[in-house]
Formats: structure tokens, sequence, C-alpha cells
């Protein structure tokens, strides 16, 4: 079976280790949660709305679902009190604020050291929690605190946990996987390191690294897989289309009797959107409502995304319409993958709600396939302007259209239009730009000009015809042969009669279009 991503082959070898646990004959089978058909024999096209990578923003959300808190979120900031919190909140700012890290050393010997002071350290970790957004501040800090175990002020697991977080963040796995021996070999090691590490692995596509790591915890008599260590090993199957693993690894989630919870959900779901298996994607999303596990927003959205790329408008906008404020303020990607699917589509008011869209995205946000997907859109509506609106704009940014379809539905909008001058200019400029040239753009320009009578101009066609290297066709005859004759010019139309029968053409009956 072929598979969009390639691993080693050890690496397959560990994947494979992955299997359901037995069932005794007497052990009753558990309900059917998900259909398991087989993987597509090839991954799914990737075409202009093709699902990308997730930006590293989002990429950084999805890694902090997958460590453990030790501490709640809401439990810690009850235990620290406003003026603690404030004194975070304000050491934080300061040090977003820094590049160097002797300013931030020099700065967290002034003002960190009370933070290390309070009940069970919790302001300290909060301290690097919110940090998040800043990955290298936040490791300064963590070597910061690293440091002062040289007077007597130890480390703790939730410490190496976000110091293993942040350097897999920053994409040096090294560093990580440094952290997590050191945190072994003080006897800080625990479900919540290896989830971090795992996380690291998977952050940065070592998915051979994070099977092994898993292996390694299932054999670890003082540690255990969490449903947080399944949950990453749901999403790395997930990127790599390895469904039938995916699957497995969800298998023995419910075997294990583990809990599943959103990110459970959300990382299944998040697979067969990959692979695009709509069926399977919307069975989970229903499953999951049905549990006590309810969809969130990140669950929407990826529900939205999927509905977008498989064109069920329907759904699409029945979804968009709890997610609307969210999606309109901080996902211009998932805007465009709206218009693309109703690009795609033939609904009536299908312009209209293109128009609605596109008003959401920045000025800044440009997109080639975009603007060629919109010309085709305009062009099948015959709205002119706008579509000379989308060249014109396709000019400027450099934008190459290679499609024939595009260039044949452009082609059909002027000759509805009756627009022979503006097709003349557009295709001067498109031979300059490097536009995909074909044949209707020329025979277009012959039948307006014969229409028009002005067959001097429609004779010229044909030098620029040979220019190209297009060769004259029966068409190209058939053309030329009715021009002559709504003209008067029977003469012209018997010699266009006898050159198609010396190309073997045969003599035309009907008038054709182009």
């Amino acid at each position: 079976m072929k598979r969009a991503w390639k691993i080693s082959a050890s690496a397959h070898s560990e994947l494979l280790c992955l299997r359901r646990p037995p069932r005794s004959p007497t052990t009753p089978r558990p309900p059917r949660l998900l259909a398991r058909p087989r993987s597509p024999a090839h991954g799914p096209s990737r075409g202009i709305c093709g699902t990308a990578g997730p930006s590293p923003a989002v990429m950084r959300d999805i890694m902090e679902l997958f460590v453990e808190k030790f501490v709640r979120a809401e439990e810690s900031r009850a235990a620290l009190g406003e003026g603690v919190r404030a004194r975070v909140v304000e050491l934080r700012d300061e040090l977003a604020r820094l590049d160097g890290p002797d300013e931030i050393v020099r700065v967290l010997d002034e003002k960190a050291e009370p933070l290390l002071h309070s009940v069970d350290g919790l302001a300290f970790v909060e301290f690097l929690k919110r940090l998040d957004s800043w990955p290298h501040q936040a490791l300064e800090v963590f070597f910061w605190k690293r440091k002062l175990q040289e007077r007597g002020i130890p480390m703790t697991s939730e410490e190496y946990v976000k110091g293993i977080t942040v350097a897999g963040r920053i994409k040096d796995v090294d560093l990580a996987t440094e952290l997590f021996t050191e945190a072994t070999s003080k006897r800080l090691k625990a479900n919540s390191t290896y989830n971090a590490l795992m996380g690291a692995y998977m952050y940065n596509g070592l998915a051979g690294k994070c099977q092994k790591l898993f292996q390694e915890l299932k054999k670890d008599a003082d540690c255990s897989p969490s449903i947080v260590t399944y949950n990453i090993l749901i999403s790395v199957f997930g990127r790599l289309m390895l469904i039938d693993h995916m699957e497995a690894a969800f298998q023995e989630v419910e075997c294990l009797k583990l809990a599943p919870n959103i990110v459970t959900y959300n990382n299944l779901i998040s697979g067969y959107l990959t692979a695009w298996m709509w069926d399977n994607m919307e069975r989970t999303f229903q499953t999951m409502k049905a549990s006590p596990v309810k969809p969130n927003t990140s669950t929407y959205l990826l529900m939205l995304r999927g509905y977008a790329h498989s064109g069920n408008l329907e759904k699409m906008e029945e979804t968009y319409e709890l997610v609307k404020d969210h999606v309109n303020k901080n996902d211009v990607a998932l805007i465009r993958a709206m218009i693309c699917a109703y690009c795609r589509s033939s609904i009536m008011d299908r312009v209209r709600k293109i128009e609605t869209l596109l008003g959401l995205i920045p000025e800044n946000g440009y997109r080639p396939w975009l603007n060629v997907l919109l010309i085709k859109v305009y062009a099948q509506e015959d709205w002119l302007d706008k579509m000379e609106n989308s060249i014109n704009e396709a000019f400027e940014q450099k934008t190459s259209v290679n499609a024939a379809s595009v260039m044949r539905a452009i082609v059909g909008t002027y000759f509805r239009c009756n627009a022979l001058d503006k097709l003349v200019n557009f295709v001067k400029r498109a031979e300059c730009a490097g536009w995909r040239i074909c044949r209707s753009l020329y025979h277009c320009k012959m039948v307006m000009y014969g229409s028009q009578q002005r067959l001097a101009e429609m004779e010229s066609v044909l030098d620029e015809m040979d220019s190209f290297n297009f060769d004259r066709t029966k068409k190209t005859f058939i053309i030329m042969y009715y021009a002559y004759i709504s003209s008067g010019k029977k003469d012209k139309a018997e010699q266009i009669k006898g050159l198609m029968c010396k190309y073997g053409y045969g003599v035309p009956h009907d008038a054709v279009s182009s």
C-alpha cells in the first residue's frame, strides 16, 4: 500500500507492534464505536484546497493539549492569590520584551526568586505556563531555574515537562531528549515526562522515535500509558494517514478502559480529515456527540474544514454558524476553504456567498490559487467586470494560469458578452505573461471578427496561431468558411472548401460555435 508519508523500515516495524489485546471467547465484544474500512489504496489527491500542515501556532496549541497538567489551571490560580498572580504577569510582560539571555538572567535574579517559595512551587510553574507564547524566553527561564540546583533548590517534574515541551516546540529534539534523560536520572520520570517527549517527537515529525518511546513506557514498571499517551499516538498515526494504526490505538484505549477525552475525538476526526475519509469523520463526530464528551470549538473547526473539502455545503454552513465569530476573526485559511467549496459547487447564489466571505480576507491575504478559482467562477457566471478585475490582479501579482479549462471559461465569457476588443487585449497580455495559450483563444477571436465582418483581422489571427505553432484544424477552416459566406465572399468560401477537401476534412454543412 502506497502512503503519502515515508517512514523507515525500523519505524514501520515499531508501528506494527501496536496490536489489539486478545479477547477470551467468553468476553463480550465491546460496542463498535468506529467503522474500520481499509485505508485508501492511494493517498487523497491534493489540489488547491488540500490540507496543508497546521501552522506553528496551531501546532503549539495542539501540543499543549498532550502535556498532562499536574495541577489544574483554575486550582493553581486559586491557590496563588491575586498578589502572586499579578507579579507573575508583570514579570512575564517584562521578559517578553527582552531578547538577550544576559538581560533575562539579570531580571530573573532581581525579581523571580520570590516565586520559588510559593505554595508547592506553583507560582514558578504558573510563570513558565505564562511564557507559552515566548518559547525562547521560557527556555532561558528554565535554564535559570535549572542552575539554582547548585544552591540546593531542586527541580520538579512539572518544570522538566515544561522544559521538554519548549525544547520540542523550538525543534531542539536533542535538548528535549537530554532533559528527559536528566529527569529520569533524578527519579523525576513520570507519565507526563514520557508524554512531553512523545509530544516533542510528534511535533518534529519523528514518528518512529515517538512509537519507540511508547514501547519503552509500556515496559516501565513505574509508569503506564495514559489517555494523553494514546492521544499522541492517535495524532501521529493520523498525520501519517496510517488509519489502521490510528484505529488500533483507539481500540486499545477501549480495551484498557481508558476514558476518551475531547483531544482523543478531535485527533480521530483530524486523522480522518487528513485521509479524506468523510464518512468516518462524520461517524466519529456523531459518536462523540452521543458520548459524555461534547464537541468544543476545535471540533467544530475540524468539521467545518472537512465539510468544506468534501463539498458538503449544507453541513458546512450549519457548522459555520456555530463558530462564525471565531472563524471570521482568527481563521482566514478556513474562510478560503469555504470559498473554494462554493467555487466548486453549482448552487444558484454561490457568487453572493463568495463575495461575502471575500470581504473577510485582509488585503494582504492574496493567494494565487484562490485568484484563479475566482476568475473561473466569475467567467462561468458571465460576470465580465468581476472576471476582468481578478484577471488584472493576477497579472499584477504575476500569477500564471496554466489550466486550459480556466482559459476556455474566460474565452466563453468574452464571446457571450460580445466583448471582442477586451478579448483581443486579454490574449495579448496572456501571451506576454506566459499563461496557458490554447487554440480556443484564437478561434474565438476569428468567430467574433467574422461576425463583425472584419475579415482582414480574422485572417491575421492565422499568423498569430502560426507564431505559437498551432496548426489549422477543421474548425479553423469552418470558421473562415462561414465568415466568408455570411459576408458574401463566395470565392473565398470556395477556396476554403478546396483546402478542406485537400486536407481530408470534407465539405462543411453546419455552422459551429467556437
